[in-house]
């Protein structure tokens, strides 16, 4: 997919080589607009990207995956330094954006390209995210709600999608944005 790799809002680049020093983080919750929005806004977030991930149809386009036969979720990919901003911090930010227990939706967006998702890069992030859920559980059935339904997986494949939907809010501040949190917080 052709994209443009210069971060709309940031200036760094969106696309490989990054710096040795900083890591990648990927999470599915919702629409990948207000995904992409809520960490590019986060301090200290070096670059974002949006895409699919989690499906079976390679090199896929928008229009592929609103058919709801690829299997893909829409993901933000987030590049951060870790002496500046901790994992944990992108975890407690991940579970605090969004609904993560309505399944394959986020508010009105219905289809598995919604889903609640954190896709690891690491067995480190990976043991993190599960005892993050865990926790985010207890606090959510503190508050009265229902179970988590958020996959937690090792990376798979990621596919840049189109240039038009890269930092998408920042290009078009008035853009839809459903994207919801619970109101209940992580700590």
């Amino acid at each position: 997919m052709p994209i443009t790799n210069r971060h709309f809002v940031t200036g760094n680049p969106i696309a490989p080589p990054f710096p040795e020093h900083l890591q990648q983080a990927l999470f599915g919750l919702g629409c990948f607009w207000g995904a992409e929005r809520k960490f590019w806004q986060y301090p200290n977030i070096f670059s974002t990207a949006v895409g699919y991930t989690g499906g079976y149809t390679p090199n896929l386009t928008y229009d592929e995956l609103c058919t709801g036969l690829t299997g893909h979720n829409e993901v933000v990919k987030v590049i951060y330094d870790p002496a500046l901003t901790s994992y944990t911090e992108l975890l407690k930010l991940f579970w605090e954006s969004h609904n993560p227990t309505q399944g394959m939706r986020q508010g009105n967006d219905i289809g598995t390209q919604y889903r609640s998702g954190i896709y690891t890069f690491t067995q480190e992030q990976f043991d993190e995210a599960l005892v993050s859920r865990q926790h985010y559980q207890e606090r959510l059935i503190q508050a009265g709600f229902k179970l988590i339904t958020t996959e937690i997986l090792p990376a798979g494949e990621f596919y840049y999608a189109e240039d038009y939907h890269q930092q998408y809010l920042a290009k078009e501040p008035m853009g839809y944005c459903g994207l919801g949190g619970l109101g209940v917080t992580f700590d």
